[in-house]
Parts: C-alpha cells; structure tokens; sequence
C-alpha cells in the first residue's frame, strides 16, 4: 500500500479540485467536464506507470484501464444528460461493468456470493420498476444485471473464510460496492424522489470506488515482485 500511495497523489488532488470548485451542473461544459473527468485520468496515469509491458501482459490490468477510460467518456456524457445523453452515460458504464467483470474474473465461482448479489439487484430494480417507463424499463434492467454481476465477481474473490484473501481483493470487493450504491443513488435521484446531497453521495463513493478497482489492478505486479524477492 505505502509503495502504491504516492502514485495516487495527482488522483487526490484532483478529487479535491473537484469538490471544491463544485462547478453547477445546470451550465454543462467542456471545462466541467474535464474536472469532473480528471479523477479518473489521474487513475489512467496510475495505471500506466506501472509500465505498458504490465499492462500488455496482464489482461486484468489493462481491462481495468480500458473500464476507466469509458468511465471517462461516460463522465463526459452525463455532464449533459439534461440534454439527451443519460442514456449514452449509461451505455459507457455498462461497457465499464463488463470490463471490470472480466478482469475480476470468474474463479472462484462462489455461488453463495452469486446468490446474494442476485437478491440485492432485483430487491432494487423491483423498488425501481414502478418509476420506469418507457426504454428506461428495460435498459435499468439491463444495467442493474451488469453492476450486480461485476459486484458478484469481486465479492467472490475476498475468500475470508478460507484465509485466500489480499488486500487488492479487498479493495476490488470494496470499490464495487461504492459503485453499486453510487448507481443507487442515481437511479433513485433520477427516477424516484430528490435524495438529499445527491451529487455529493454520488460523487464521493463514485471515486473512492474507481480510485479502489484501480488499485485492485496492481495484485498482480505485487504477486511477481514477492516471488522474485522469494
């Protein structure tokens, strides 16, 4: 973690550059768009300066850089979503989930966690569903699917109970449960009722979950740096 923490500096300042410029979301602009997006290039260079021979020879690594760098445009897209692009938001974040989800993988399988995570989705869409209509129907579903199914997938691989556990794991399990209630939020503040300090909840649990699945990206650098070591 100590090596790993100076590197997210630039990630830091940028989140709190962010926060307190806390430009207004009803004048959308490219300059909004780039502080809001800042973030999360901060968590690309993260990514790259672990080397571009890191990121070509673990899949892992470089699908969780390809799910940052559509976060991104995502980001952009929901700058103006007042203007018709919520739906193109969403598409980016789904691509995003997906990506995440092959990089966590599918072992160990962990049907319980499956199961779970399966309850907790349609326990949301179910509450959602009567405040729907039309395209958002279906796609929510579809989106909902997605985030539990990369939910499931980091959950399966902090394996508490049989000591397999590291902290890498962890941070992935951790980040995709930040944003699974990021999405929550949202969905609630889009379709539902007014949710107090929205953009704030939104926001705060947004990048603390990508700054999290970023650093999930780096268990595999460790595991060959221990062994050589070794």
């Amino acid at each position: 973690v100590k090596s790993e923490g100076p590197k997210l500096v630039p990630f830091f300042k940028a989140t709190c550059v962010y926060f307190v410029l806390w430009l207004p979301t009803s004048s959308p602009s490219w300059f909004s768009a780039l502080i809001k997006c800042l973030p999360i290039f901060c968590l690309w260079v993260f990514l790259l300066a672990h080397g571009i021979n890191f990121l070509v020879s673990h899949r892992s690594a470089s699908r969780i850089l390809a799910g940052l760098i559509f976060s991104a445009v995502g980001d952009a897209f929901l700058i103006w979503q007042e203007q018709g692009y919520f739906i193109h938001g969403l598409l980016m974040f789904a691509i995003t989930h997906i990506l995440y989800s092959s990089a966590f993988g599918m072992k160990p399988l962990d049907l319980k966690a499956g199961l779970l995570m399966g309850v907790v989705s349609s326990s949301c869409y179910a509450f959602l569903y009567s405040y729907l209509s039309g395209p958002f129907t279906y796609l929510v579903a579809v989106y909902i699917a997605l985030i539990g199914f990369m939910g499931w997938r980091a959950v399966a691989g902090v394996q508490l109970c049989n000591d397999l556990w590291t902290w890498t794991k962890l941070s992935a399990c951790v980040g995709a449960m930040l944003f699974m209630v990021s999405d929550l939020t949202i969905a609630l503040n889009e379709f539902c009722f007014p949710v107090p300090y929205s953009r704030f909840i939104i926001m705060a649990t947004y990048y603390a979950a990508q700054m999290l699945i970023a650093l999930s990206a780096v268990e595999t650098r460790n595991e060959e740096d221990f062994r050589k070591r070794s």
